[in-house]
């Protein structure tokens, strides 16, 4: 049988193929071979799929002696904040992110509610390859514990970070798209809190995804005007595991997952002074932010675990990336589509404006991303070639290469798991970022061809 993707945070695959029972209790009874002392809190994201693995998971956290907290359906920034509350040694979330009905995936969290970097992840994939688990005797096994309120300890964090007062006085009317995904439970609760009069889609966490679950433009084509025709100041969108967020002003526009992050950059900036952190694959707007507010600003490799490590390292007051995943310390280091919609919805109500106008008053840039055929061990000469070809661009190698301009930027990254490369370039207009795409597959075709 095919192995599932593996990342240092976690796996995921197709369910009855690449991911079994089997592989969840290998994978799990690894994982917690490199955890300390305590019981584990386990949640997934509402996916058909999920009750089964769940139950695998429980079985073989169980099997090698160690308690689990049942939770059920629950976000993944959620997870980050019961494993913290439960002082849990860690935790896995069931789900498969924003990938489609066939998969699903486990996602580890350590001891500090974070999903594990890539030390602690390597261990845990060479424990899982290396052979069987050390399975218990009978009267070692663990056993279940009932958990916590899993919304209570979440929703007060989040609103903590926010004028409720400011906000309720508005009383805006919000759309928020939770696709069947886990996000409904918490993100109608937490709008609810804020005043807010919400139309709800898909609502019920089953997992029976309306549209594909990634929140991009051409996905959310259905949803665009729900917005304008319920008189809505706002539409949210989540992912199945809510810890990406992209916005809809309130003419329907798409404003997407990229302006997540710029606008709560925006917002904390505007409260108080502090280091960001973003991917080095996320828009320029919050790197100009930083520099139009004058504090540091740090770029990370891809990844969420990258970019967590980057903000603890360099005391970050907020951070995230550029897929709509804020992250803010004050709640959680995990991606949080919640904080987004209270940033937002405490910008709108601070400022007096609407979205729409707080989306424009950002800098501006088109992105594009594209991906192009290229073998693995062509990479590095790929790589080479592009830095040749534009020797007057500051290259920087943190994660495949970075090419940066003064007023565009060019990023090529080989796939972990496909012979691919995914190139992704922003730039003051659309047609500047498709020619730096471009010019990228014709330099890494020559070397694809042998030229």
């Amino acid at each position: 049988m095919a192995e599932p993707m593996i990342s240092v945070s976690g796996l995921r695959g197709v369910v009855g193929e690449t991911l079994t029972p089997e592989v969840a209790i290998r994978y799990v009874a690894a994982f917690s071979a490199e955890c300390p002392p305590g019981p584990f809190v386990v949640t997934q994201d509402g996916r058909p799929s999920g009750a089964v693995l769940a139950q695998a998971v429980h079985a073989g956290l169980h099997a090698v002696g160690r308690d689990t907290i049942d939770v059920g359906v629950a976000a993944t920034p959620t997870a980050g904040v019961l494993v913290r509350e439960c002082k849990a040694a860690g935790g896995i979330q069931v789900s498969a992110s924003h990938n489609p009905s066939p998969y699903n995936g486990l996602k580890l969290f350590s001891a500090e509610g974070r999903v594990i970097s890539a030390g602690p992840g390597q261990k845990v994939l060479d424990r899982y390859r290396s052979g069987p688990p050390d399975w218990v005797p009978h009267d070692r096994l663990g056993r279940f514990h009932d958990g916590p309120d899993p919304l209570a300890t979440h929703l007060d964090l989040v609103l903590s970070l926010v004028d409720v007062r400011t906000i309720r006085q508005q009383q805006f009317r919000v759309v928020l798209d939770s696709n069947h995904g886990a996000g409904s439970l918490l993100g109608k609760r937490l709008l609810e809190e804020l005043g807010c009069r919400v139309t709800l889609l898909g609502g019920t966490p089953d997992g029976r995804f309306e549209h594909p679950p990634e929140p991009t433009a051409e996905n959310l084509a259905g949803v665009l005007g729900a917005v304008p025709q319920t008189g809505s100041d706002i539409g949210f969108c989540q992912d199945p595991d809510a810890d990406r967020l992209a916005a809809i002003d309130e003419a329907g526009r798409y404003l997407g997952e990229e302006y997540t992050v710029a606008l709560c950059v925006d917002e904390v900036l505007r409260e108080r002074r502090g280091a960001i952190v973003t991917n080095c694959a996320t828009s320029r707007m919050s790197e100009d932010l930083a520099e139009r507010y004058g504090v540091p600003f740090v770029r990370a490799a891809v990844g969420e675990a990258n970019v967590v490590d980057a903000m603890l390292a360099h005391h970050a007051i907020f951070g995230g990336e550029g897929n709509g995943g804020p992250i803010d310390p004050a709640v959680g280091m995990v991606r949080d589509s919640f904080v987004g919609m209270a940033r937002l919805l405490d910008a709108m109500a601070a400022r007096g404006r609407p979205i729409s106008r707080l989306a424009d008053e950002l800098p501006r840039y088109q992105i594009v991303k594209t991906k192009m055929t290229l073998s693995a061990e062509k990479v590095a000469a790929g790589l080479d070639a592009l830095a040749g070809r534009f020797p007057e661009a500051r290259a920087d190698r943190l994660d495949g290469l970075r090419l940066d301009w003064p007023d565009r930027w060019l990023l090529v990254r080989p796939s972990n798991t496909e012979p691919i490369v995914r190139a992704i370039a922003e730039a003051a207009s659309r047609a500047d970022a498709v020619a730096l795409c471009d010019e990228a597959a014709e330099v890494l075709g020559g070397v694809a061809a042998g030229r």
